[in-house]
C-alpha cells in the first residue's frame, strides 16, 4: 500500500495536496482497495463551497457506493472531468490522475488537523 509523504490525510480516508491556496483532494490507496473496482464517481459542482467534512461526493464500486468527504473548508475550483468517463483511474492511480477535486482552501488552519504520511499510516494499522 502506497502512502506519499508529500501531502497530509483525513481519518475518512482522503489526501490533500496543497500547492498555494489550492489543494488537490482524492481517497488514499487504503480506501480504494476498500472499496474494490471504482465503476462511477459523482462529484459536486465548481463553485461550491463545503465545510470541513461535508460529503464533496460518491464513489461507485463494485462493493458499496460511499460518500467522500471534504478534508478542510473551501470552495471547489475545478473536478476531474476524467473521472467521468474513466472512474476506474481512481483505483489505478489514486494519488495522481485519480485525483478528485481542487479546492480552494478557505481556513488554512485547518490542514493542521490532518495527519502526516507517518501518522496516517499508524491509523489505518491500529483500524485493522
Amino acid at each position: 500500500m502506497t502512502i506519499p509523504d508529500d501531502r497530509m490525510y483525513s481519518k475518512d480516508h482522503e489526501w490533500v495536496l496543497v500547492t498555494g491556496d489550492k489543494a488537490r483532494v482524492g481517497i488514499t490507496d487504503y480506501a480504494q482497495k476498500q472499496l474494490g473496482d471504482v465503476v462511477f464517481v459523482e462529484l459536486r459542482q465548481a463553485g461550491t463551497r463545503l465545510d470541513a467534512g461535508d460529503p464533496f461526493g460518491t464513489v461507485e464500486s463494485v462493493k458499496s457506493v460511499s460518500e467522500v468527504y471534504m478534508p478542510v473548508s473551501g470552495t471547489i475550483a475545478a473536478t476531474s472531468s476524467d473521472l467521468v468517463d474513466d472512474p476506474e483511474t481512481v483505483s489505478t492511480d489514486p494519488y495522481g490522475d485519480g485525483w478528485m477535486i481542487e479546492i480552494t482552501v478557505s481556513d488554512k488552519a485547518q490542514l493542521d488537523a490532518l495527519l502526516s504520511a507517518a501518522e496516517y499510516e499508524k491509523y489505518i494499522k491500529d483500524a485493522e
